[in-house]
């Protein structure tokens, strides 16, 4: 049986653990990011007309510091399905999935006509910039970095020794962030062997980069940027690995 890293933080890495149990998928846990709610100001919900989503843990944060109700009745324009999901499980009801990547987001609201200014509640290190993005369409968005995903400061020893050992067949990637972080911790201890052999399924080719570069070539990617793409990578790989 295939034995699978599972990269991301808390409390996803567990869901996705359990969506590959269900494949017959054997997982090790190892979350390189860790969640961090940030204490920054808010903007007041009234004057929005909308809220833009990236992540559920921008959701989280504002849970945890109970400043969710507020904005509870704006409409959403979320990056995914699954951050669709859970804006949803939340309360809001006016909730449209991007079904993609922030360049998906992005065209979402510009051709959504949001009707005002969108609030954009972001993680402290941001893949890009979404306001930069939508200035040319006119629409306005305010960020506030409400939460940081702080990476670990090194891999447990077990999981380096499973990695080197080979009995890791593959490691899933769902961020930049943790391609790179992966890439910092892992590379200098592994092996030319090790690196080869090791399967990166990644959720997209930005992913997938800083893992070129630190010399894993064993690179899969999802069809499209979403948790059933990843699980459908993991399943095709696993069957290829009990087939060889």
């Amino acid at each position: 049986m295939v034995r699978m890293l599972v990269t991301r933080p808390e409390p996803d890495a567990s869901e996705t653990a359990a969506r590959l149990a269900a494949l017959d998928i054997e997982t090790r846990l190892c979350p390189l990011l860790t969640h961090e709610t940030l204490s920054t100001g808010l903007p007041d919900a009234e004057g929005f007309a909308a809220m833009a989503l990236t992540s559920a843990n921008a959701l989280r944060a504002l849970a945890e510091r109970n400043a969710l109700e507020p904005y509870l009745g704006l409409k959403v324009f979320a990056v995914g399905d699954r951050t669709a999901e859970h804006a949803r499980s939340c309360g809001f009801v006016g909730v449209e999935s991007a079904g993609g990547s922030l360049a998906d987001l992005a065209e979402l609201l510009a051709h959504g006509k949001p009707g005002g200014p969108v609030f954009y509640p972001a993680g402290r290190d941001q893949s890009g910039d979404l306001a930069k993005s939508l200035a040319p369409y006119g629409v306005m968005v305010i960020t506030a970095q409400v939460y940081a995903m702080n990476a670990i400061a090194a891999l447990p020893a077990e999981v380096i020794g499973e990695l080197d050992a080979g009995t890791m067949g593959a490691a899933l990637f769902y961020s930049r962030r943790a391609a790179e972080t992966f890439a910092a911790l892992a590379a200098p201890r592994l092996g030319r062997r090790a690196r080869r052999q090791l399967g990166a399924l990644c959720l997209s080719e930005a992913v997938a980069e800083p893992l070129i570069d630190a010399h894993f070539v064993r690179i899969g990617l999802a069809d499209y940027p979403s948790e059933e793409a990843m699980m459908g990578l993991a399943l095709s790989f696993a069957r290829d690995q009990n087939a060889s």
